[in-house]
């Protein structure tokens, strides 16, 4: 099994000095932790996935109670930030709870590693591509769309009128520019980025936050305002799902590793431990279908969810593979619900353009390798200068 996640509950990365704190006449959150780092909840969420995996692979035979595998057999690695390392940390506490696994990073601490985050070089023909793609799929008008409508519940929820920052800049820009490239590279342009970390924030203390009405900043909220407040820090990233190049380009270090595990004879388990974007990165890269997912205010890459590669032997000694998302939902999440085999996290399965699925709903091996390496040759032409 390889599991490439997101890490879980953090800090929002701005800080209570930053814009963020201007943009309110309320008080945010008292975090525990310091900013971008994984706080307590989440660590605690972390283990309680690792114990429903447990079960899980027990079940399956996968593992065995009290299970200390050889150091070959299962392999944490994340990338170098407090909060990927410790919900490494915590999943291995819980998957395995006496076998003490070495959690792998690569970098000095918080600093990035550019098989999670890679540098790309500057690259005109990439970027010429990439704007196209955007605009053959009419992102400009349903992003336009979208991000105003989360705009305009933010403001509502945020009592953003009575805010520092709207005495000061006045109201919420209702057009402008959005393009796919930001600071001569990959990633969204738009007129709210002054937005998109309250977005971040009023999205993790609605997770961190039990009570309704403090998390809303005493308004009474309905799902759909939540996934609404939710969407404006998911625009630069969801985008990507429909930038088949960029999502390649920017995927292929990390689809490299993915491959290497997978073909790794001696390997049980994979942990990869990284961030919503490489969720965002892989899937499209991997031509997975559009889905939905129930239960959750995030829309594609909830926090703390899990892609999920299944590899299998049938018994006509053909190797398949299921691809799934697995995640906790927003009640699991704001209740540190206890997961079991009858009580699961919610699971989706993922489906793959192109390829055809046997009886049991599996993939051949072969074709889902194929399809990965085919992501990566294409990624890596990208990956020179022009």
């Amino acid at each position: 099994m390889l599991i490439l996640s997101r890490h879980n509950i953090r800090a929002p990365l701005a800080g209570r000095d930053s814009t963020l704190a201007k943009l309110t006449p309320h008080n945010w959150f008292a975090w525990q932790c310091a900013p971008g780092e994984l706080s307590p909840r989440g660590g605690e969420l972390e283990v309680l996935m690792g114990q429903y995996f447990r079960q899980w692979l027990e079940h399956e035979q996968l593992l065995f109670p009290h299970a200390q595998p050889q150091p070959q057999e299962v392999r944490f690695y994340a990338n170098s930030f407090q909060r990927t390392i410790a919900t490494a940390h915590y999943f291995s506490t819980g998957l395995l709870p006496v076998g003490n696994p070495t959690i792998e990073y690569h970098q000095e601490l918080n600093e990035a590693d550019p098989v999670f985050w890679p540098d790309l070089p500057h690259n005109e023909a990439l970027y010429q591509q990439v704007r196209q793609e955007f605009h053959e799929a009419g992102l400009e008008k349903k992003l336009q769309e979208r991000g105003l409508r989360s705009c305009q519940v933010l403001a509502k929820i945020l009592d953003y009128n009575r805010s520092a920052y709207a005495a000061k800049h006045g109201p919420i820009p209702r057009t402008g520019a959005i393009a796919p490239l930001k600071d001569g590279g990959i990633g969204l342009t738009t007129p709210w980025n002054a937005w998109i970390p309250a977005s971040d924030a009023l999205t993790l203390q609605y997770y961190e936050e039990a009570d309704d009405l403090r998390a809303g900043f005493g308004h009474k909220l309905t799902e759909t305002d939540w996934k609404d407040a939710a969407a404006l820090k998911e625009l630069g990233i969801n985008s990507l799902f429909q930038t088949p190049t960029a999502a390649k380009a920017l995927a292929a270090p990390l689809l490299t590793v993915m491959e290497q595990e997978l073909t790794n004879s001696q390997r049980k388990i994979t942990f990869l431990g990284g961030h919503d974007v490489n969720l965002a990165e892989v899937l499209p890269a991997l031509e997975v279908m559009d889905y939905k997912l129930p239960n959750s205010i995030e829309e594609k890459t909830p926090i703390g969810a899990k892609l999920v590669i299944e590899k299998r032997q049938g018994q006509d000694g053909e190797e398949y593979a299921a691809l799934s998302l697995v995640y906790a939902n927003a009640n699991q999440l704001r209740q540190r619900t206890p997961f079991s085999l009858n009580h699961p996290p919610e699971r989706v399965r993922l489906h793959l353009k192109g390829l055809t699925t046997n009886a049991a709903g599996l993939y051949r091996f072969c074709d889902l390798q194929q399809r990965i390496q085919s992501a990566i040759q294409e990624g890596q032409r990208w990956q020179k200068e022009s």
